[in-house]
């Protein structure tokens, strides 16, 4: 993987969801990889311990996003999952903090929101503010 790129873990089931993060991001020096459910979530970051930060969709089928997070948490603590969910009451948010995750979002993601909490998650080695060069 390569240094110069932040590396997202992307856990979200609906195509939708995720080509609005992948043309949201696309300016920025990030990679993204998908997972469309808890499970598989979580058996890519036992296999890939590059992830840099975890986008976690809170209502996934096999494994919800919160049994997923617990999981990842166990082998992974310092991995910063951002919890995205539609559910945006302020107990939403209190559980996903409880549940582990680092940070929260609501959907629909705001752009200008999102860069900022990956931002605030990215990695010293390779900040989202560089802007990768286009080709």
């Amino acid at each position: 993987m390569s240094e110069n790129l932040i590396h997202i873990l992307v856990a979200e089931d609906e195509e939708f969801n995720f080509l609005y993060l992948v043309e949201s991001l696309s300016e920025f020096n990030i990679k993204l990889y998908r997972a469309k459910d808890g499970l598989t979530a979580v058996k890519m970051c036992q296999e890939n311990p590059n992830f840099d930060q975890v986008l976690m969709d809170i209502r996934m089928p096999v494994m919800d996003g919160y049994t997923a997070t617990n999981e990842i948490k166990k082998f992974r603590p310092k991995l910063p999952i951002i919890a995205q969910t539609a559910y945006a009451m302020e107990s939403d948010k209190r559980r996903a903090f409880e549940e582990g995750c680092d940070d929260y979002i609501s959907k629909p993601i705001r752009r200008q929101e999102l860069i900022d909490i990956i931002s605030k998650h990215a990695p010293d080695r390779c900040p989202l503010k560089t802007a990768k060069p286009k080709n």
